[in-house]
């Protein structure tokens, strides 16, 4: 995915690469002399309450479900397990791609509550009444 392209998180929900930002930093990890000179890591921030590309009824769902992740209605990606900057940055798009069309996905539909059938209720009751007999069949019997 190219880095000045649109993000596609669903039909209606594309987000135009000026409403991303990103930080650079140095990294950890391998990377050997390198690390200590180049700022790898990559933080990508979205602001999801703010942002004109959210469609205003999936806005609500979005900030609930990502609730733990967002500070001030920012969800901020860290990348850093690419020694290269360019490799973070796009594993930091996609994982944000990702996390917020999990989060897009509709709700499962309720579950319409059912009730056992006459049959089964006359199964289970027949099958209690032989476990009962089975039981009574055990005991012992004492002959004075």
């Amino acid at each position: 995915m190219p880095l000045d392209a649109d993000l596609v998180v669903t039909r209606r929900f594309v987000i135009p690469p000026g409403e991303l930002r990103e930080r650079f930093s140095r990294s950890s990890g391998p990377g050997g002399q390198g690390v200590n000179t180049t700022d790898s890591r990559v933080e990508l921030s979205f602001d999801v309450a703010r942002s004109p590309s959210v469609p205003d009824d999936l806005r609500p769902r979005l900030l609930a479900r990502l609730a733990s992740r967002l500070i001030d209605g920012v969800l901020t990606i860290a990348a850093s397990e690419q020694r290269a900057q360019l490799a973070n940055r796009e594993a930091a798009r996609e994982r944000l791609v990702s996390l917020l069309r999990d989060a897009a996905t509709p709700p499962p539909p309720k579950r319409r509550p059912t009730k056992p059938s006459r049959g089964s209720k006359e199964r289970r009751l027949a099958a209690k009444k032989r476990r009962g007999d089975v039981k009574r069949g055990r005991r012992g019997r004492f002959e004075d």
